[in-house]
């Protein structure tokens, strides 16, 4: 795209004392044309392009214009990079590669520190993938889009508005004004399936501050979980909610007590547990335990008989 032409230009420009037509052209597959024209828009948009003829001739920005690169330093640096590293995980293009080709010169190149390594990336590597390139076009298009949706109560066709792409506890989500719901909603991109452009595009929405409390849909609720824990589930309880999140009853045992926003939510976490975990409260959910368990003999007797 000439966009990002006139951007690598720019910014090679920025790091180089001067550069040629000829090697500009090489350098983006171009006609020599094609880079005067370019330079000639990149002087209208304001910046000050100085221009050489002769054998010791080129282009070059003017002094008063330039950028130090060191206006970030090492430290700022890696961590941008670091950053950049972890949306390549989930990306069809190398965003680290092109900022580090825009920031580098041949007389000055960035060493990338690779001790925090971040990994976005899950088990559906490749349809994530697609998934979030496909979102992303529709947000930056404002284009409505449908999917299928799986979720505790069944699945069904969703069409929204889409607004934000967010991670957020190892998992990947949409954000968005579900045309269904007249609501903003929240969907899990690895529930959803078959996703689709519709033909119609929206106008942005001012979204309500408290739409945009994402820590709602992930923690404080209404509903109050009681439970005593095996000892051997103690790195489970502080890998999801701290070392502070229990305590330790004079039988050894974990005691947690937690809001929990979504009672199916609640329940998932809680039956991963197996015999590891009692119930206290709420009443509900031990029954759903008992119920399961009741279900489990059954179906076990039936097998084997």
């Amino acid at each position: 795209m000439k966009i990002d032409r006139l951007i690598g230009i720019i910014m090679i420009l920025l790091q180089k004392d001067k550069v040629t037509a000829p090697e500009l052209a090489e350098r983006f597959e171009v006609s020599r044309r094609t880079i005067n024209r370019d330079i000639d828009d990149i002087c209208k948009a304001g910046i000050p392009i100085i221009t050489v003829q002769g054998s010791k001739g080129g282009i070059s920005i003017s002094d008063s214009y330039k950028i130090d690169k060191a206006l970030l330093n090492n430290d700022e640096l890696q961590a941008v990079f670091s950053g950049l590293k972890g949306i390549d995980s989930i990306s069809k293009n190398s965003y680290l590669t092109r900022m580090t080709e825009k920031l580098s010169s041949r007389q000055n190149h960035i060493e990338i520190d690779n001790t925090i390594i971040i990994d976005l990336a899950s088990h559906y590597q490749k349809p994530l993938t697609q998934k979030i390139e496909f979102i992303k076009t529709a947000i930056q298009h404002r284009q409505c889009i449908s999917f299928q949706y799986y979720y505790i109560k069944g699945e069904g066709i969703r069409q929204i508005e889409p607004y934000h792409l967010i991670f957020r506890w190892s998992s990947w989500y949409v954000f968005g004004y579900c045309l269904d719901r007249e609501a903003y909603r929240l969907f899990k991109l690895n529930r959803l399936w078959n996703i689709c452009f519709l033909e119609k595009s929206f106008t942005l929405r001012k979204i309500p501050e408290q739409a945009l409390q994402f820590d709602d849909y992930f923690s404080s609720g209404s509903i109050h979980l009681k439970a005593l824990f095996s000892p051997s589930e103690k790195y489970r309880l502080i890998e999801e909610y701290g070392v502070d999140s229990y305590d330790i009853t004079d039988t050894g045992e974990l005691l947690l007590e937690r809001d929990f926003v979504s009672y199916e939510n609640m329940r998932s976490w809680i039956f991963s547990f197996g015999d590891k975990v009692a119930v206290i409260e709420p009443v509900q959910l031990l029954e759903d335990r008992r119920r399961q368990a009741e279900n489990i003999i059954k179906s076990e007797n039936i097998r084997n008989t």
